[in-house]
């Protein structure tokens, strides 16, 4: 059976981030070249520009699909029934989750350094970004009746609270953390406790 080129385009799209991902982890973003990237999918440098037009761009991809995994994941969990505490748990555990899961997604689009893209190709992380924070947010908007300003200070110490956890859990493993289910059953209700109780 023939494969049909617009499904081998798309398997050497993906293998051309996976390689891009792999390589960002070891050695930052700024680091890495189009030609270093094309050298570990085993391709030439030009034949990497029919998919990508820069390193830059490769890590704007990235960083994107990131978001909208998290994004469907939060999404589920807002949508779940329960009481704001719940849902707020179960969007915690859903965050918690991809980022230990999904290290490597996480980490290209929480942890390293900024690309040199163009503000309007930047634009496109933020609003991806954006549109991930927005689903806590509205947690938050949906059931507090406060005004917007502590709204938005709520849900942003709420996700700087979980990032937290897991930006500690996966840059220092080395740490003596108790367990690692109960810590993070313990920070997130303690979370939800501040928030909703």
């Amino acid at each position: 059976m023939t494969v049909a080129p617009t499904s081998r385009a798309e398997d050497r799209r993906e293998q051309i981030l996976d390689e891009a991902m792999r390589l960002f982890l070891e050695h930052g973003v700024q680091n890495v070249s189009t030609r270093d990237i094309a050298r570990a999918v085993g391709i030439r440098q030009p034949s990497l520009y029919a998919h990508f037009n820069s390193r830059d761009d490769i890590a704007i991809k990235l960083s994107e699909r990131a978001f909208e995994q998290l994004s469907a994941r939060m999404a589920a969990a807002a949508s779940s029934t329960g009481t704001p505490h719940q849902r707020l748990h179960s969007m915690g555990q859903e965050y918690v989750a991809f980022g230990l899961e999904q290290s490597a997604a996480y980490r290209i689009a929480f942890m390293l350094e900024k690309t040199t893209a163009h503000p309007s190709d930047q634009q496109a992380i933020h609003e991806s970004g954006m549109r991930c924070f927005a689903i806590l947010h509205d947690l938050f908007k949906s059931v507090r009746n406060i005004d917007d300003l502590t709204t938005a200070a709520l849900a942003q110490s709420t996700w700087a609270s979980m990032h937290g956890l897991v930006a500690l859990l996966l840059s220092r493993p080395e740490f003596p953390w108790v367990d690692r289910e109960a810590l993070i059953a313990a920070h997130l209700e303690h979370v939800c406790r501040q928030a909703f109780d």
